[in-house]
């Protein structure tokens, strides 16, 4: 009998591991202080949790360059200038770094003025007539990229979305094996509030008790080959979604953040590097190191 009451309490330990249902962890304490761990020993970067000049001594060091991949298609072109300019003069300055550009515009690409051991790759890509489109397409992208030339040409990889601009110091804190971002319009939201996928019929589907934090998808970064498992694991996800002609909530960033619940960043990043310009400050965010810009939907997206 005692066999039988053990061998159910441990298949109902196995259950609950593999539907992963914990209490939601929290990003600012009762105390007001942010926290900056999360429940798996994973770090939460903000301001006053790192020594910059430390860290970047550390990783100079290692003679790394990171790889950045920006999409702008369509009308999307014209958030380049203040992209490129303001990741110069921010963005892992002093490091080697690797602009890798999809756009279907290169035309448009505004001449930008690159430091020392930085450069701009533009890669060509068809347009499209629908704005979900392109972020489905951006997954695929990243892991032909990563399989055809980053696995040779760069050590990190960070994907970013091109409608943003860099109000403060972007460092070698934000290197990890796999970076996730919290995003900003849900850092204090339960998690039954979520914009997750809750339909079970799609591959990206999260359960209403179930989840961490809401990941941006504007932000996803690590080493190449663990960005390349995300990218890929998304890519055949959306591709098994599309079979059925289920189209996730949020596209690849819904499925992002199935992949980032089963499989935990090894470092997060606070809401400071990831902000909305039209939101103001708040207690807990004392820099705005990187925020999506204003802009009107409707004049730049090629659809509704």
């Amino acid at each position: 009998m005692n066999a039988v009451k053990s061998n159910c309490l441990f298949y109902t330990v196995i259950i609950l591991l593999y539907r992963l249902s914990y209490n939601q962890p929290s990003v600012v304490g009762l105390d007001g202080k942010v926290i900056a761990v999360t429940p798996w020993l994973a770090p939460i970067v903000w301001e006053g949790t790192f020594d910059s000049f430390l860290i970047d001594s550390i990783y100079k060091q290692q003679n790394i360059t990171i790889a950045t991949t920006v999409f702008a298609l369509g009308k999307y072109t014209q958030f380049l200038k203040d992209f490129l300019e303001s990741a110069e003069q921010n963005y892992f300055v002093g490091f080697r770094v690797h602009y890798y550009l999809f756009t279907d515009h290169p035309e448009q690409v505004p001449a930008v003025k690159l430091g020392e051991g930085r450069q701009l790759t533009v890669l060509t890509v068809a347009s499209s007539n629908r704005w979900q489109e392109i972020t489905l397409r951006r997954m695929e992208k990243l892991e032909k990229l990563i399989e055809s030339r980053l696995v040779n040409e760069a050590d990190y990889v960070f994907s970013l979305d091109v409608d943003t601009k860099f109000y403060g110091r972007w460092g070698a804190e934000s290197l990890g094996r796999l970076i996730g971002v919290i995003h900003p319009g849900y850092y204090q939201t339960h998690r039954e509030h979520f914009p997750y996928e809750r339909r079970p019929e799609s591959q990206a589907h999260i359960p209403v008790a179930e989840g961490d934090y809401y990941y941006g998808g504007a932000v996803i970064g690590g080493l190449v080959k663990d960005v390349h498992e995300v990218a890929k694991t998304c890519r055949e996800q959306l591709d098994i979604d599309a079979a059925k002609s289920i189209e996730a909530a949020w596209q690849e960033e819904s499925h992002l953040n199935k992949y980032f619940l089963y499989n935990k960043p090894s470092k997060v990043l606070s809401p400071e590097y990831l902000w909305q310009d039209f939101k103001p400050h708040t207690n807990e965010v004392k820099i705005i190191r990187f925020s999506q810009v204003i802009k009107n939907y409707a004049a730049v997206r090629p659809n509704p």
